[in-house]
């Protein structure tokens, strides 16, 4: 080939990495875009609280509830087989082990570290990947039982937003900890009344 030739080609080879990358490549025109992520609410790395999902979310996963499927009423679990149960479950990316101990965060000796190797955390880290923390209204876990959006293999199980359970999820999503603030940031003593994860009720609202 000649040195014209070679110069043909290389200007052509030029021009079409160039057409590529304004079809919205990244700094390598001819890879795949670049992945699309969701902005981040309230910091990119906010964290939702263990102490209030513990004792206030968790309940709700195991409880048995009612739900809707196209008119057929029946009760049923999250956390049950065929549903969000860790070990036989089909739901999607929210996984619950029934059998989750509760963690005494009292404890000294429960240390983050030591936590988040237990069953519960592991219910707590699922819950919360199926969350926009601070974003409530674009939550799966809250969106799915509502059937507001989005389908859900489960059905209807919040008739509506003022159903105490979807309020207890959403007020859990709505409040993430301090930015710079892990999960079991003492922050959230004001989720519950009196301020004590240990001795006080739930607060929804």
């Amino acid at each position: 080939m000649t040195s014209r030739a070679l110069a043909r080609s290389a200007l052509a080879a030029g021009l079409a990495v160039a057409a590529l990358a304004g079809c919205g490549g990244g700094s390598n025109p001819i890879d795949n875009p670049p992945t699309v992520e969701n902005p981040p609410v309230g910091g990119s790395s906010s964290k939702l609280s263990f102490a209030y999902f513990q004792k206030c979310v968790n309940p709700i996963l195991l409880a048995q509830l009612q739900t809707n499927i196209n008119g057929q009423v029946s009760v049923n679990s999250c956390a049950s087989g065929g549903c969000h149960s860790s070990s036989t479950g089909t739901g999607g990316a929210l996984r619950v082990d029934a059998a989750a101990q509760a963690v005494d965060l009292s404890n000294a000796a429960n240390t983050p570290d030591v936590v988040r190797q237990t069953d519960m955390y592991k219910n707590f880290y699922s819950s919360q990947g199926v969350t926009l923390p601070g974003s409530p209204d674009q939550s799966r876990l809250l969106l799915k039982p509502l059937v507001q959006g989005v389908l859900h293999g489960g059905g209807l199980i919040f008739v509506d937003a003022n159903d105490p359970n979807a309020k207890t999820f959403r007020y859990w999503i709505n409040r993430p900890m301090p930015q710079g603030q892990d999960e079991f940031s003492t922050a959230a003593n004001s989720m519950f009344t009196p301020p004590d994860p240990l001795t006080g009720t739930c607060n929804v609202e």
